[in-house]
């Protein structure tokens, strides 16, 4: 048997995506050329027949590359005649082949010098349109006039030197304009026309030194106003006195070096307000006197040098302004005392991250309005520090990304009794006798995040008081398990348990019992012993999992009857492990499963495994070894008749034999017969036997007869 392997039709480059459609001129040239060849073989001029062949060869090859080179170069499709991505193909002007349906337009990093009232006027149906980065400096009378349906214009990067009074004018409902490093200097630059209904203006990385707004500026629908990152120093009441028609808006001036805000200029009823890095907290807290916010921004940058310490009177201007929430990110506390809270009484958010702290203080009162505190990235040493008492309404408690080992303690949440939310991830955290105690008190919670911490013992019940728990997180801690029950075992209404890099004991028979609700389980990257998960009862407790993740366990075999109670298993990961053969008689009797055997060491795959396979299933066999040989053929011809059952095809590759190694599966074809060349060789075996056969009988008869 003499196998014959090839690629279908491979071709490198930007040909490849044209290799099946050949035209019946290209096929009729090819006939051509294979004539020619021939017919050079026996023409006594063949080599020169046969250089003017190779060369017709070449030419024609290189002119198609170059016809596919064009058709790559126009616009990507992304929905069926409505949304196209042109995006860094260095077009200069808008393809006539986008059809008129055109709603949505990606035509960023190309080169349009100039906007004219004829540039887009074939897309009468754009909805939205991406102009970044198109080297744009003139914008002409009416050059949207005939996009009427148009709501977003995104002309970011643009060094805009003109623009027209009509520029804008034509699209009846024009709701964003996005004017991001254009190089505005004034706000006077933009024309007004026909952005009555604007509900989002960006403004942002400009040369913006002045907030004085003209009368005509649409505030009726506005909503969305960001002049972060520009040069505006003073604020007056005068600039700014018609924002104060508007309602509920979020107005950006991060990034701006503000040094003095009229007292009550931006008195309103905003949405959100952001003055990241402005370090004259006082001073902006002045300007926005008597004003309403859900969300006041006062946080500072990681890169600004000068950080002014928060005293206990910088806050004080908060006692005239009703906010909600309120972050303070990488300010600096000094003397931090419960006075420094005095004002904050009404809020719902407190947003302390990296500000520096190591305790909070006791005393603080007044804070029964408090919902969500966040005390990332501090320098707690203990969890008591953070004065719980003090927040008895809280939901959401985050403490991640501790500087120091934080000590869990007793008792020292036990007075949030309405907590759903603990975030302790990241903050070296080793207890010894995890959690029960740490957590008592916590009967509410919903969400346990413990991952990226350092060890945790467990004695007996891991968390007594967690009858309302859904997710739980132990992710990459290390989590040492001393009790031959279930740790677990009163999480009933557990959803979610992450167990990944926990160095657990999979042996443990009963480590899931109690776990009836779980949905999905995550052991990635733990171990099981000899690398076989066997028939056990490690899942038997697990009626309703979906999803089960077992990436990187070093699983070489998996039992046959080891996901037998898992009836409703959906999503199995596989992947990064030690497999050889790919078995999934066991998800047999499952109507639909994802599967996947990525990155491990499968090389032939029976063809009754995939008889097996249920029928809207999906699979995953990238990056493994698979052999693109006669002893895989079964396979290989069901893959490329179930490409809608395959996940990653692109991955999906040839290692042997080395001539194929590398090629995709779905683009390789294999002929197993006897080929041509073995035929010849076969009748020329039984001819050359044949002649042996006469020869010998007629020299044996010779020899015969002179006797």
């Amino acid at each position: 048997m003499t196998l014959i392997s090839h690629r279908s039709v491979l071709v490198p480059g930007p040909c490849r995506n044209r290799a099946r459609q050949t035209s019946p001129t290209s096929i009729a040239l090819s006939h051509f050329l294979q004539e020619k060849t021939l017919a050079a073989f026996h023409h006594p001029h063949s080599d020169m027949v046969c250089s003017s062949c190779l060369l017709i060869a070449a030419a024609l090859a290189c002119a198609s590359c170059r016809a596919t080179r064009m058709v790559d170069a126009t616009c990507s499709e992304i929905t069926t005649n409505k949304s196209y991505s042109c995006e860094g193909l260095g077009l200069r002007e808008i393809p006539g082949s986008l059809p008129v349906t055109t709603e949505i337009l990606d035509f960023s990093f190309n080169m349009l010098p100039s906007l004219q009232n004829s540039t887009f006027s074939g897309l009468e149906s754009l909805l939205y349109l991406d102009l970044t980065r198109c080297q744009i400096n003139w914008v002409y009378e009416d050059a949207f006039h005939n996009n009427r349906r148009l709501q977003t214009i995104v002309l970011t990067g643009n060094l805009l030197m003109f623009l027209s009074d009509t520029a804008f004018a034509g699209p009846q409902s024009l709701r964003e304009l996005v004017l991001t490093q254009t190089g505005i200097s004034t706000i006077s630059f933009i024309p007004m026309t026909n952005l009555d209904r604007l509900d989002t203006l960006i403004l942002g990385s400009n040369h913006i030194s002045s907030l004085q707004l003209p009368p005509n500026f649409p505030t009726k629908n506005l909503k969305h106003l960001d002049f972060q990152m520009n040069h505006i120093k003073v604020i007056t009441a005068e600039d700014v006195s018609i924002l104060q028609k508007t309602s509920n808006m979020t107005l950006i001036l991060k990034g701006n070096d503000i040094l003095h805000i009229e007292p009550g200029a931006l008195q309103s009823h905003f949405y959100s307000l952001d003055f990241g890095g402005c370090a004259d907290i006082p001073g902006v807290l002045a300007g926005i006197q008597n004003s309403t916010t859900e969300i006041l921004w006062l946080g500072t940058f990681s890169d600004v040098e000068k950080k002014p310490d928060i005293t206990p009177g910088v806050l004080e201007g908060l006692c005239n302004i009703s906010v909600k929430d309120l972050y303070l990110q990488l300010q600096h506390f000094e003397n931090l005392n419960a006075a420094t809270f005095r004002c904050l009484t009404r809020l719902r958010k407190l947003d302390l991250t990296h500000t520096h702290i190591s305790a909070l203080p006791p005393g603080i009162s007044g804070m029964s309005s408090l919902r969500e505190l966040v005390l990332s990235i501090n320098s707690f040493q203990h969890l008591c520090n953070i004065s719980s008492a003090a927040f008895p309404s809280l939901t959401h408690l985050d403490v991640k990304g501790n500087l120091q080992a934080l000590q869990l303690g007793s008792g020292c949440l036990e007075g949030l009794a309405e907590l759903r939310y603990l975030d302790l991830s990241h903050s070296h955290v080793e207890s010894l006798d995890c959690c029960s105690k740490a957590l008592n008190g916590l009967s509410s919670l919903q969400y346990l995040n413990l991952s990226h911490n350092t060890k945790l013992h467990i004695q007996d019940m891991f968390f007594k008081d967690g009858t309302s728990l859904k997710l739980l997180d132990i992710a990459f801690t290390h989590l040492h398990i001393a009790t031959s029950q279930g740790p677990f075992r009163n999480l009933h209404l557990l959803q979610v348990l992450n167990l990944s890099s926990s160095y657990i004991n999979t042996s443990i028979q009963h480590l899931f019992q109690g776990l009836e609700n779980l949905m999905l389980l995550d052991l990635s990257q733990n171990t099981f012993e000899s690398g076989i998960m066997l028939e056990d009862k490690l899942f038997q407790q697990l009626s309703n999992l979906e999803v089960l993740i077992l990436s990187s366990c070093e699983l070489t075999a998996v039992n046959h009857q080891a996901f037998h109670s898992l009836g409703k298993l959906r999503h199995v990961d596989l992947s990064h492990n030690k497999f050889t053969a790919f078995s999934i008689g066991v998800f047999s009797k499952l109507k639909s499963i994802y599967l996947n055997f990525a990155y491990n060491r499968i090389r032939i795959v029976p063809r009754d495994q995939l008889e097996s396979l249920p029928g809207r299933s999906v699979i995953n066999l990238s990056y493994n070894p698979l052999e693109c040989t006669c002893s895989n053929i079964d396979f290989i011809t069901w893959y490329r008749q179930h490409l809608d059952k395959i996940e990653d095809s692109k991955g999906t590759t040839c290692s042997e034999p080395k001539s194929l190694a590398g090629a995709p599966l779905a683009t390789t074809s294999l002929s197993c017969g006897i080929s041509t060349a073995g035929i010849i060789a076969a009748v020329l075996v039984v001819l050359c036997c044949v002649a042996i056969s006469i020869w010998g009988a007629h020299y044996f008869k010779q020899n015969y007869q002179q006797i």
